[in-house]
């Protein structure tokens, strides 16, 4: 059994879908990313590499590379699954935002992540935090996404 711990962060912008945990939510910004800027989905693949000792996203799929320009997040974890045949056990995100309000996506973000990684649902908890008016998160300016995997 290994643990591995991922964190990831973006600015939000006007004319931008906003994609969390695979899921489009209607909201009039988005994250600003060499991707489709899931924070989420950034967070978990980046815990399930860390946990397998196989480095970050950034070091598979390099935002300096043309081929990652606005790709699906999804398609990257699916990759992450595949370079380290991780096992997954459990895993535990929290999503940090002000808004919008992001409740009522939970149960179709844990459907799409269990999927991508090929567990069932009750393995996924997904939660989300605001940050109460403090640093630039707090502020409304961007979103974060705290995730702990155990794998075997």
């Amino acid at each position: 059994m290994r643990i591995g711990f991922g964190y990831d962060i973006h600015p939000l912008v006007r004319g931008r879908p906003l994609v969390l945990g695979g899921v489009e939510i209607p909201w009039f910004k988005g994250l600003l990313g060499h991707s489709d800027g899931d924070v989420l989905i950034h967070s978990i693949g980046d815990a399930i590499l860390g946990a397998c000792s196989k480095g970050d996203l950034g070091t598979h799929f390099p935002d300096k590379d043309p081929k990652y320009k606005g790709i699906n997040s999804l398609i990257l974890l699916k990759e992450v699954m595949k370079i380290t045949n991780a096992k997954i056990i459990n895993l535990d995100a929290t999503i940090v935002c002000e808004e919008p309000q992001l409740s009522e996506y939970i149960t179709a973000m844990q459907r799409t992540i269990s999927k991508a990684i090929n567990q069932s649902k009750n393995s996924v908890s997904i939660k989300v935090k605001r940050g109460e008016g403090l640093d630039s998160v707090g502020k409304g300016k961007g979103i974060a996404s705290y995730t702990v995997v155990l794998i075997e």
